[in-house]
């Protein structure tokens, strides 16, 4: 016997309902998007005060400004030369330079030192070029500047063979710099000490000696290090040791007295050029140097009055 079911209307379509709906997806804590949970806590965190913000960007800039205020030299009346400034140079300053419009400001290198280029902060507004005059060692650059309008400010960078130039270039209405140079107070020392060391050079070893006071009845003896002296004499007072002039570029020996008895005593000289001098006689000496392998050089004074000249 067939059976049938009748379900009620009710029933079919809320089994319809369902069967139609999609999925629903169960979201739990572990499968929750983090964004959702760390995006609050990383605006919290990025927050901070605008004004310490500004400060601190502003604090490279002020070193920046106060640094360029500090190395600025301006032209000075004392530092005229009729109508040419001439600035003392030293690495790292910025020279003040005034112009104006009509006018050509002239900027002049050192004798002999030679141009290698020239950069401006504004190429448009201005006219830069460069010029020499004289000839040889007396041949002399010269930059020339000459700003379009007046309220202009840009900076000027020369370098040369011997050094480099910082200059902070203004135009004025009417009043501009003729011409500016530096003075080099290094230069000026390294040719006086050059000229220090040159005298000392060409200075005599000792003074007040009378040639016929010279002994040198002196005999060298030992080993032949490069530093073996050439000749030894005296005047009776002192004694001279002269040494190859390679002695300057070495190690020097020190000195010993030897005495009678074979005891080796150092003894105080000054060096003097290629010159050791020792205040005082003495009959035997050696010249030491090395430690695993000693050179080993001995003077002996040779009493004789035929090594006396004039005798």
């Amino acid at each position: 016997m067939n059976c049938l079911f009748v379900m009620p209307a009710w029933s079919v379509a809320a089994v319809l309902t369902v069967a139609a709906a999609p999925p629903q997806r169960v979201v739990t804590n572990a499968t929750a998007p983090r964004a959702a949970v760390s995006e609050p806590l990383k605006r919290v965190s990025s927050r901070r005060d605008p004004a310490a913000t500004r400060a601190a960007n502003a604090r490279p800039v002020t070193a920046v400004a106060s640094a360029n205020r500090t190395a600025t030299i301006e032209p000075a009346a004392q530092g005229f030369v009729n109508a040419v400034q001439v600035f003392p140079y030293a690495a790292g300053l910025v020279f003040q330079v005034y112009t104006a419009p009509g006018h050509v400001t002239d900027i002049a290198l050192q004798p002999g030192e030679a141009l290698v280029s020239v950069a401006s902060g504004d190429t448009v507004r201005w006219v830069i070029g460069d010029t020499t005059s004289g000839a040889g060692a007396d041949r002399r650059t010269h930059i020339l500047v000459k700003p379009f309008a007046a309220g202009l400010a840009t900076n000027l960078v020369i370098t040369t063979d011997r050094r480099s130039y910082h200059l902070a270039l203004a135009s004025t209405a009417k009043t501009a710099m003729a011409a500016l140079s530096w003075s080099y107070p290094d230069d000026a020392l390294i040719a006086l000490k050059r000229v220090h060391t040159e005298a000392a050079v060409r200075a005599p070893t000792t003074t007040g000696v009378e040639l016929e006071q010279l002994h040198f009845g002196y005999a060298i003896a030992g080993d032949k290090p490069a530093w073996r002296p050439l000749r030894v004499f005296d005047d009776g007072r002192q004694t001279f040791i002269e040494f190859p002039a390679s002695l300057a570029g070495g190690e020097a020996p020190p000195l010993f007295l030897v005495d009678r008895k074979g005891e080796a005593q150092l003894v105080n000289y000054r060096l003097k050029g290629r010159f050791y001098i020792v205040d005082r006689l003495f009959d035997a000496a050696e010249l030491r140097l090395g430690t695993q392998h000693q050179d080993v050089v001995r003077i002996s004074r040779i009493q004789t009055n035929a090594n006396r000249r004039g005798a």
